[in-house]
């Protein structure tokens, strides 16, 4: 059968500046009557048609207009219309995060699935980054709150962004959009849709799309090798095309080939904080090396090495949905392929210490199939739903990490700092340590180049029922199997064989280490030589690790309608993310001398599975002549073996957190005023997420002793949305249509470790936009602005490498700022934007 438009989603995004998309949808559904009505809202959140305020889940749905008007081409720009929905990007924009509730997981580290999952027609997406390019023409978003493993699957325990697109019409229509902007920001857009041949029976839609931009940062180079003095720019192009074939009007089949081809400069950060460290890099620089003093929103990056970026994303899916006497069949088959390669400036300074170069040797690429297929029907008292899902995700990832020019000098002062404060440290102080000439410890381009081949495979069974105990008491129960297994190949290099480190181990380089520094301190100047990149004990080292969960998953709901106007509902639901392995060296100390950081490579990668036990009691309310949507959620959700990725400042490492709690409040109001063409949303989310009072397991320097009891990193408590659309004729063949929304969002810590200088305060980002066209929709002009106020704001802070310390050790829990030397680092959230839209229409 053919599906028509339909808003997908419940209460939670009713609300918010997303709950336009209500409005939208409302407003074409009583197009007839011109008076919109929450009751004419449709959703599919339990992949079934229903009306929104009979739904028992939580969902922001964001239609098609509103996407438009607010200006949403991704996941990112998706937060200002989702009170409880935070999305950020790290070292390249590949390094996507999305968090619901305050819930998500860090992104730099390819081994590790996100707990909010991304699904673009039916198909599961392996990790957030997919989401940030371009989206194309959108049928609505739908962002699903709290653990949807059930009918949405694998690495879905904090919730779940489905993405709708539009398919292909049998009515002839063209398009085309044409955009000017700030930072010399220009894009086109086009797409074409209709009947192949003339045929009743076979439709295609095609769009392409290219946008390209100046940088928001400025870059001070330096020395080089890099030229480029712009980061965070933008330049991309797209293609999607699509056939649907309706055979007859119990068939539908959809076949979907997408290409994304960006290749930018991203990210560089900037500091928002210099420590002493700075005076350092500015002696081996041969001049200063970061600002004097940290002015983050000044927008300049130090960098002589850049951060260039490409990503590739390809795929084909192949939708088919059939009725028949015992049921709808719906199958979804896709294969696709997604490769990152990226380069980086590691230091984030002017001084050549340690990068990662974009040489083919630094990349994550996956290459994925799915297959779904279900089964679902319905009598007088039940609805009914079976399915089986399938996935093998292959993962190839190489990267590198290579000594810069400066790297022997630079290090050799910090080991020496304590003996020569005055002079910044002892130059070739590393040749004295290890009797070798200078320069030749640490050759600038020698490091590590590792490489990482895991499979993943998948494969599930899944039911979704609804029983009508009554007209008013529904019970809608669902479970799901899954199998997770996982196989990892590793093999890691050192190019250089990690000469400097195999020499200080030596017996005689230990003697002679000691007899310089003293036997107390030998055990930390070793273990700063022998850092992960720099440790021979991985040179050569090739191993092969498994592993496999078996594990249910599942829900259950009662709801309850007091009256036309009143509906209640309670649910519970456990979440399941499958465990996996961490792809970067890690390692312990086993055998040196007290005090060291620890070199012994960490056999066992592995980290546990996530789970969720996540309970909701809701209340939605259809007011005013259903002119009012007023909805209430309280939920309270438990995770356990929470997986933490987190920058130890050499190296990321996955730590299982004990418990993670999440518990508040999602309130959504909608309102069709009596003024004509007028809908105001807004939405407010409570969410109180913090780390259980557990010390973190296999944390012996206390990096993570901040985490227990506090609240967790990038986790407001705080977010509230506010939307106002308005539309009116202007004369007898124009129409004007202006939108502003705003996001309002608390306080919280920025970085993963929760140290106090990472946390950003409390900002409000407001967009708009104001529109004149025919009221045919022919042609219409846009004038646009995105964060209007210009709000200045972190994305995420980090330690700069080898800068500084945080004064916490093994001895030493308790933070003191008066003994935190580290140089933060930055991403920053984007600077106000504005311009012109032209947009045509056949």
């Amino acid at each position: 059968m053919r599906f028509t438009q339909v808003l997908c989603g419940t209460a939670s995004a009713v609300v918010l500046a997303g709950l336009t998309p209500l409005a939208a949808q409302a407003q074409t559904a009583a197009q007839d009557t011109e008076i919109p009505t929450v009751d004419s809202i449709v959703v599919t959140a339990q992949k079934r048609e229903q009306n929104l305020q009979d739904v028992p889940v939580v969902v922001t749905a964001v239609s098609a207009k509103l996407l438009q008007d607010t200006g949403v081409k991704n996941i990112k720009d998706l937060t200002i219309l989702t009170p409880g929905l935070t999305v950020t990007s790290t070292s390249s924009e590949a390094s996507t995060t999305a968090r619901i509730r305050g819930v998500g997981t860090v992104g730099d580290n390819p081994g590790l699935e996100s707990s909010v999952g991304v699904v673009i027609d039916g198909v599961y997406r392996p990790r957030n980054g997919v989401g940030f390019g371009d989206l194309g023409q959108m049928e609505r978003i739908e962002v699903l709150k709290g653990p949807q493993g059930t009918l949405f699957g694998k690495s879905t325990s904090a919730g779940v962004i489905n993405i709708v697109t539009k398919e292909p019409e049998f009515g002839f229509g063209a398009e085309a959009e044409a955009t000017i902007g700030n930072f010399n920001a220009h894009g086109l857009a086009a797409s074409v849709t209709g009947p192949l041949f003339g045929s009743e029976t076979l439709a295609a839609r095609l769009y392409v799309a290219a946008r390209e931009r100046d940088g928001y940062n400025d870059v001070v180079t330096g020395k080089g090798p890099s030229d480029r003095d712009e980061d965070a720019d933008q330049g991309f192009y797209t293609v999607r095309g699509q056939l649907l074939f309706v055979p007859d009007d119990k068939s539908t089949f959809r076949l979907i080939a997408d290409y994304t081809k960006r290749d930018e400069n991203c990210c560089g950060a900037v500091q928002i904080r210099t420590g002493p460290t700075a005076g350092i890099l500015a002696l081996v620089n041969g001049g200063p090396a970061l600002a004097a003093t940290a002015d983050p929103y000044a927008r300049v990056a130090y960098s002589n090495r850049g951060a260039p970026s490409s990503i590739e994303d390809k795929g084909v899916s192949l939708q088919g949905v059939i009725d028949t006497d015992f049921g709808e069949i719906t199958s979804i088959s896709a294969i696709r392929n997604w490769r990152t390669d990226n380069g980086q400036d590691s230091d984030f300074s002017t001084a050549d210490i340690a990068y990662r170069n974009k040489d083919g040797t630094n990349y994550s690429e996956f290459t994925t199939f799915s297959q779904e297929i279900r089964l679902a029907g319905q009598t007088d008292k039940f609805d009914w739903l079976v399915g089986a899902f399938l996935a093998d995700e292959h993962l190839d990832n190489k990267a590198n990490f290579l000594y810069g020019n400066n790297y022997e000098q630079y290090l050799g002062r910090l080991l020496s700092l304590s003996a020569s404060p005055a002079t910044g440290g002892i130059p070739n102080f590393i040749a004295l340590l290890l009797n070798r000439a200078p320069n030749t410890s640490f050759v600038g381009g020698q490091g590590l180049r590792d490489q990482y081949k895991q499979r993943a495979t998948t494969v599930a069974g899944f039911t979704n029922n609804t029983w009508h105990v009554t007209d008013a008491f529904d019970i809608t129960a669902g479970l799901r199997y899954s199998i997770d297994k996982k196989d990892l190949d590793t093999y890691q290099t050192n190019s250089d064989g990690g000469v400097a480190c195999a020499t200080a181990m030596s017996p005689a380089g230990q003697a002679r280490i000691a007899g310089i520094v003293g036997a107390a301190n030998a055990g930390t100047v070793i273990g700063n030589l022998c850092l992960p990149w720099a440790n021979p004990l991985f040179n050569g080292r090739g191993t092969n690790q498994k592993r496999s969960d078996k594990e249910w998953s599942g829900t259950i709901k009662a709801s309850y309608r007091f009256s036309p106007q009143v509906f209640s509902y309670a649910s519970y639901a456990r979440g399941y993310k499958g465990g996996g392995f961490n792809l970067d060296r890690t390692q312990s100390s086993n055998g040196l001398p007290s005090g060291s950081l620890g070199v012994v490579p960490i056999k066992d990668t592995s980290f546990p599975a996530e789970f969720v036990d996540s309970y909701e009691v809701g209340l939605k309310n259809t007011l005013f002549d259903r002119t009012v949507l007023f909805n209430v959620t309280g939920f309270y959700q438990k995770f356990s073996d929470f997986q933490l990725n987190t920058f130890l400042g050499t190296s990321f490492a996955v730590r299982s957190i004990e418990e993670v709690t999440s518990k508040g409040v999602d309130v959504d109001f909608l309102w069709f005023t009596p003024v004509h063409g007028l809908s105001i949303q807004s939405g407010y989310s409570y969410s109180k997420t913090e780390y259980g009072d557990q010390p973190v397991a296999n944390d012996p320097t206390n990096a993570l002793s901040q985490l227990p009891g506090n609240r967790m990193s990038l986790a407001p408590e705080h977010s509230a949305s506010f939307s106002a659309t308005y539309e009116r004729p202007i004369g007898a063949s124009l129409k004007a249509r202006a939108n502003i929304g705003a996001k309002y969002t608390s306080n919280y810590n920025t970085g993963s470790d929760l140290f106090p200088p990472k946390i950003q305060s409390g900002f409000t980002v407001v967009n708009g936009r104001i529109g004149i066209g025919s009221q045919d929709d022919k042609w219409t002009v846009e004038l646009w602005g995105q964060n209007l106020l210009n709000e200045k704001y972190l994305q995420v802070a980090f330690n700069g490498t080898l800068q500084g310390s945080s004064g916490l050790s093994a001895t030493n829990k308790i933070y003191n700022p008066a003994l935190d030397t580290i140089t933060y680092d930055a991403f920053l959230g984007a600077p106000r934007t504005y311009g012109l839209t032209l947009r045509a229409k056949y």
